[in-house]
């Protein structure tokens, strides 16, 4: 079909989206890019009509598509129906899992139809977590669940706002593949941050510069475009102001080694083992990187050192110098420990104010229910300042696209400086400009030990020079589940 957006504008209270005139002729597919700002998600509210008078201003037209014609996938869509499930199923308290909420059930939902549920599954690798919970998915596995779950509506066209997002490096490449085919009978809108994630098989480029559509060119054209090394540039002296933001304010409590010790690892389900045997030692000023792929349970290590899954009591954990279990309370752990997530982001869902996110980094808390202090406001102003951020410190929370709600998360786990700094996929959601203003400002913190990190990401180009240590999840093929191999570059 022949779609036409002409003198479109909407604003929403944290971002605009501004077209002239736009033509996506049938049969064409076209990549998304934008310098700063999340426009995938609004151009996919745009196209779908999934429009709230209350926060969103809109005029123009948009031609010769109507709403059920599209679906669309985003990080967005996808944290507001994992928000939706946690809501209304009580199946964990009543112990048993909704049917309906089973990856199989999101998927079957959508069309009704057992065969097209089955194939889509196993076109996505997905039929070995049919009968999972889909809230107890990664988040990679969320991702491709959610494309099926929009390709099961059998809609002509598709709009896949970072489908990449927490994919390991082999689902990425089946999701290429998958995508080429499904280009041939679908028109499909791919909206992307990372330059490398444009596939190959789209012919047109539309580049949006601070929510502006600004050039439309051929793919080749795009991929000797001056513009990734201009934003490289930018994010290079905003990381210099986050750097020289944190030395004013240092400090650096000690901890005797090991920071962090587990011995025999083990995390298990009624059904399935994650992973066991796993011995893993944290000592001072050491920076590690966690790797494996998805499902393996790297966030679920992760979780072990900040407390937050219920198995940490059951393994044999040390840190900061306590036993856990010794009766230490969690929040004297906590205060040591800097966390961002996806998990965090699903859980932060009160509604607090830009600048009260990140000050509630002082306390450990989701929202702000503590009177802070005039030098922690100050800082945390100062955090919104070099995140260009300053204007929106009274907007909500829950009012700002997916992409600022994680750079204040991630400035929420750095305020206080850390001794641990736990990241995982911290760049989700984050445009270009974003991300690589958080990677170099990670690869300082790291060179100077201003916290130790423990990082998680599934792109090569994301290995920062400082981290040495890897500790990689692989199958163990004696039994269910992961091993880790730990190693040093």
């Amino acid at each position: 079909m022949k779609i036409r957006l002409t003198q479109l504008q909407c604003s929403s209270s944290s971002v605009t989206v501004d077209i002239n005139d736009w033509v996506i002729e049938p049969q064409q597919s076209w990549g998304v890019f934008s310098t700063e700002g999340d426009v995938g998600a609004l151009l996919g509210q745009l196209l779908t009509q999934q429009i709230d008078a209350q926060t969103l201003t809109y005029s123009g037209d948009i031609i010769g598509v109507t709403p059920a014609s599209v679906a669309l996938v985003s990080l967005l869509e996808q944290q507001s129906l994992l928000e939706a499930i946690l809501e209304q199923d009580d199946s964990e308290s009543l112990g048993y899992t909704d049917p309906k909420t089973t990856v199989f059930g999101v998927v079957f939902n959508q069309c009704h139809d057992n065969d097209l549920t089955h194939q889509l599954l196993q076109q996505l690798d997905l039929t070995h977590l049919s009968l999972s919970p889909f809230a107890q998915l990664s988040t990679g596995e969320g991702r491709r669940v959610m494309l099926a779950r929009a390709v099961a509506t059998q809609v002509p066209f598709l709009v896949l706002d970072e489908p990449y997002a927490g994919l390991d490096v082999a689902h990425r490449q089946t999701l290429t593949e998958y995508l080429q085919q499904l280009s041939q009978t679908k028109q499909i809108l791919v909206v992307v941050s990372r330059e490398e994630d444009m596939p190959d098989w789209i012919e047109h480029v539309a580049m949006f510069s601070h929510g502006k559509l600004d050039t439309m060119m051929t793919k080749s054209q795009w991929d000797n475009h001056p513009v990734i090394a201009q934003l490289t540039a930018q994010a290079g002296q905003q990381s210099d102001d986050i750097l020289a933001l944190i030395r004013r304010h240092r400090h650096k409590p000690l901890f005797a080694n090991p920071v962090f010790q587990l011995n025999n690892g083990r995390v298990a389900y009624s059904d399935k083992v994650i992973f066991s045997g796993v011995n893993w030692r944290i000592d001072n000023g050491v920076h590690w990187q966690v790797k494996g792929p998805n499902g393996c349970g790297k966030s679920t290590l992760l979780g072990l050192i900040f407390g937050d899954h219920p198995q940490c009591y059951s393994n044999d954990i040390d840190i900061f110098g306590n036993k856990r279990g010794s009766g230490e309370s969690i929040w004297e752990i906590k205060k040591h420990i800097g966390m961002v997530s996806s998990a965090l982001h699903l859980q932060y869902r009160v509604n607090c104010s830009a600048l009260d996110v990140i000050v509630s980094g002082f306390y450990d808390s989701i929202g702000l229910y503590q009177k802070p202090t005039a030098q922690q406001i100050s800082v945390a102003t100062e955090w919104l300042a070099i995140l260009h951020m300053g204007h929106l410190s009274k907007t909500a929370f829950r009012q700002l696209e997916y992409g600022q709600q994680r750079l204040l998360l991630i400035a929420r786990a750095i305020v206080k400086q850390p001794t641990l700094l736990i990241l995982d996929e911290p760049y989700q959601g984050l445009d270009y400009l974003g991300r690589r203003l958080i990677k170099n400002a990670l690869e300082l913190i790291a060179k100077e030990h201003l916290s130790q990190l423990l990082y998680v990401s599934h792109y090569q180009e994301d290995s920062l020079d400082s981290i040495q240590h890897y500790i990689e999840f692989v199958k163990d093929e004696n039994q269910d589940g992961y091993r880790a191999v730990v190693s040093q570059g």
